[in-house]
């Protein structure tokens, strides 16, 4: 069912209006990111200098605002999937808002206890959420982004979270997309859609505005939406400066509906139980600015508050009532996490030659922090003929917990070119992760736990590119993960929890260490055909699972340790433009496997004894 809610998508019809004075550029390569059309790729976390496509040993994928403007997703995960090869969306709380995003079998999800193996940085700022490392995609407006590369692979550069990959969004400015569009929309199942942008500069001087408004009915029962997104970005620039602040507000409501059992679908539109709903309210605020030393030196940094208000209310069955008949038959689930989160980074480029080779080299520093408040209530109750729970005593709190993250980084990478053939790239991170949680009801002192992570993650890279137009590559790269609070409290396998988040104990969790190999080769057959190719093996040690509990209630488990992972596979692809029309297509082949011995329970399993 979950499949077939993924493929019904509503017809639209749109009205749209543009005006846009000519475009102006300004000289300052540190801005060139920004640009419509994309010549370089971001290497680093904070968007710099960038680097030529053709030194890149990975199988870079870019999307521009274009590229977004020509196909109207209703959100950046959308546009992800259609267009790239490699990413799977899968609609995991069946709301069109709250995809799944898989990439080399690796995840970046708003549902918490997801294991996340992809970082995604915003401007220069990790949005992998403080509490579980969660992306939630509803807060980021399509019509505010000026481009995005999805960079494979383990890229210790980025930080925690890269495992398979990192997703870098830039978003617009008024000195690269000046003029005004509004554009109204309207679909089947109550879908309507309005949104608007508005930029310009002057005397150095810019400012953008967008906005992004939408809501549908849903074309299940109980599935209504509604999304309202806000960003404002105002900017200097000159020749040797560049400064940017940008606002970023969401509020969002977001109801999802779970698949049915074979005996419902008769009507495939009605609700298994509900309500099923969350609700995002995210304020942020993002400075970054760089500044020339000289013509080949470039520092940059940034600063960044976040703000996010989780809540979540859930119908669920209570399975005892199956063998209890006087046992409620649900609960009604409430959970609140509150994260504030801060950080700064410095970063600093130079591209001055080494003994007469060209060279780009770069350092940086980041520091991350983030505090949140979890809070989970429970109210018994009984379904009515709708399934809906209806309360039937008092609700009581389960869980009061608080967190705190502290990640710091260092990072260098520096692409030397020892010939106009050859390229060598070599980078490394030092990662320092603590992560301290307290019982915050006074009844359950075994949340308490302080947690350290600190590791070295290397990675090598070489380009051939014997013409222009064509680049071979070959590369190797670690990343890492951490255990983070929500999988640290639910690892005592004697004490489950229930999914999604109610927590018990902290026992320790190792942390997740990938391992990438890949090589491939890209290049043009003309001005207006491409060609990608690539192989890839990520071995994980250590990965971390959600591990079902035999006779617990539904979703109850624990987090483990499970041994080596493995995720191989194959990518091909071609894409080409005429004019105003492009195309693309892709295949990607995934083998994942686990290499290490791994007891799971399921009830399902035909060679069970009866032990």
């Amino acid at each position: 069912m979950k499949s077939r809610a993924h493929l019904l998508f509503p017809a639209c019809l749109g009205l749209a209006a543009t005006a846009a004075p000519a475009l102006v550029l300004a000289d300052n390569p540190a801005a060139r990111l920004e640009a419509p059309t994309v010549q370089v790729v971001g290497t680093t976390p904070l968007p710099g200098i960038g680097m030529s496509l053709d030194k890149v040993p990975a199988n870079v994928q870019s999307q521009t605002a274009d590229d977004i403007r020509r196909q109207q997703p209703l959100d950046l995960s959308q546009q992800l999937t259609q267009n790239l090869s490699g990413v799977v969306a899968s609609p995991s709380q069946n709301n069109p808002w709250q995809s799944d995003i898989a990439f080399r079998g690796f995840t970046a999800s708003p549902l918490m206890g997801s294991p996340q193996g992809l970082s995604v940085f915003l401007d220069g700022v990790r949005v992998n959420e403080a509490f579980g490392d969660t992306v939630n995609w509803d807060l980021i407006p399509p019509n505010a982004i000026a481009g995005t590369n999805v960079i494979p692979g383990s890229n210790p550069v980025f930080g925690l979270n890269t495992l398979g990959g990192t997703l870098a969004v830039q978003t617009k400015s008024g000195l690269k997309y000046p003029g005004s569009s509004m554009q109204l929309m309207g679909g089947s199942w109550g879908r309507r859609n309005a949104q608007f942008e508005t930029g310009g500069h002057q005397d150095g001087k810019d400012y953008f505005i967008a906005g992004n408004f939408a809501a549908e009915d849903g074309w299940r029962q109980h599935s209504a939406s509604r999304v309202n997104q806000f960003f404002a970005k105002t900017g200097f620039e000159d020749d040797r400066n560049d400064l940017d602040v940008s606002l970023l507000l969401a509020d969002n409501r977001l109801n999802g509906v779970q698949a049915l059992p074979q005996s419902m679908l008769g009507d495939r539109r009605q609700a298994y139980t509900w309500p099923d709903r969350t609700d995002n309210r995210l304020a942020m605020v993002n400075a970054r600015g760089s500044h020339f030393l000289s013509d080949d030196q470039l520092l940059a940094g940034g600063l960044y508050l976040r703000s996010l208000d989780n809540g979540n209310l859930s119908s669920n069955v209570n399975d005892d009532s199956v063998t209890d008949p006087t046992a409620p038959q649900g609960a009604m689930d409430r959970s609140q996490t509150r994260s504030r989160s801060w950080g700064a980074s410095l970063q600093y480029t130079d591209t001055r030659p080494w003994h007469g080779l060209q060279n780009q080299a770069t350092l940086g520093l980041s520091a991350d922090f983030g505090h949140s408040d979890y809070r989970q209530w429970s109210a018994p109750g009984n379904f009515t003929a709708d399934r809906t729970v209806a309360v039937s005593g008092p609700e009581t709190l389960q869980t009061s917990a608080r967190t705190d993250n502290r990640y710091l980084g260092l990072y260098f990478t520096d692409t030397l070119s020892l010939s106009s053939r050859w390229h060598f790239t070599a980078a490394g991170r030092w990662n320092e992760a603590r992560v301290t949680i307290r019982d915050a009801s006074g009844d359950n002192p075994a949340l308490n736990g302080d947690h350290r992570f600190q590791r070295f993650n290397p990675a090598l890279g070489l380009n051939f590119t014997p013409r222009p137009g064509f680049t071979a590559y070959a590369s190797y790269s670690e990343g890492m993960r951490v255990a983070t609070p929500m999988e640290l409290t639910c690892a005592d396998p004697a004490v489950p929890c229930k999914l999604p988040n109610a927590f018990l104990a902290d026992p320790p969790l190792l942390p997740v260490i990938s391992r990438t190999w890949e090589t491939g080769l890209r290049g043009k057959l003309d001005a207006g055909l491409g060609y990608r190719a690539s192989v890839f093996r990520t071995d994980l040690d250590d990965d971390i699972q959600f591990i079902s509990s035999s006779g617990a209630a539904a979703n109850a488990g624990y987090f483990k340790n499970v041994g080596r992972t493995r995720r191989q596979g194959l990518e091909l692809a071609l894409d080409g433009h005429r004019g105003d029309f492009a195309w693309n297509v892709g295949y990607s082949y995934l083998q994942a496997t686990y290499e290490s011995t791994l007891t799971l329970h399921s009830p399902a399993n035909s060679s069970a004894d009866a032990a």
